[in-house]
């Protein structure tokens, strides 16, 4: 009687532990997919025009004279509608915000700044999904 006891322990501990971990599979598995549904970028640059959805005259130095520049990213695939953000920053503060959306099942888009005179030195963009992790930084500088 007590061997049979014993197994009937030892099939609920088993049964317990299969169970937990198939729990935390499931539980991962859906962390990944969602982690997977995120767009990254395949391209992303700082340029001077934007033509045809193409970037032109990418650069890591820009002259005040260009007037404008723009951040171009591209992004393959585009699992679901998604919106992402062009964070432009002049010496670590953030000076624009932009929100693009991205359209499955592959998106290109771009944000652009006027520049004027105090403008001039080190600047970033950061790339960020609707949480503010950031997918990507471009930096680049703004002279005569």
């Amino acid at each position: 009687m007590q061997v049979g006891m014993i197994m009937t322990i030892e099939h609920k501990n088993i049964l317990f532990f299969s169970a937990f971990f198939y729990i935390v599979f499931l539980l991962f598995s859906q962390v990944f997919s969602q982690e997977s549904k995120k767009p990254n970028p395949t391209e992303a640059v700082i340029c001077e025009v934007v033509k045809d959805r193409t970037p032109q005259n990418q650069a890591a130095v820009f002259s005040i004279s260009a007037g404008k520049i723009f951040c171009f990213t591209n992004f393959d695939p585009v699992p679901e509608k998604t919106v992402i953000c062009h964070n432009w920053f002049r010496t670590d503060i953030l000076n624009t915000k932009i929100k693009l959306v991205l359209n499955p099942p592959k998106w290109s888009t771009f944000s652009s700044i006027q520049l004027r005179e105090s403008d001039k030195g080190p600047w970033r963009v950061e790339v960020t999904d609707s949480d503010g992790n950031i997918l990507n930084t471009l930096r680049f500088s703004i002279t005569d």
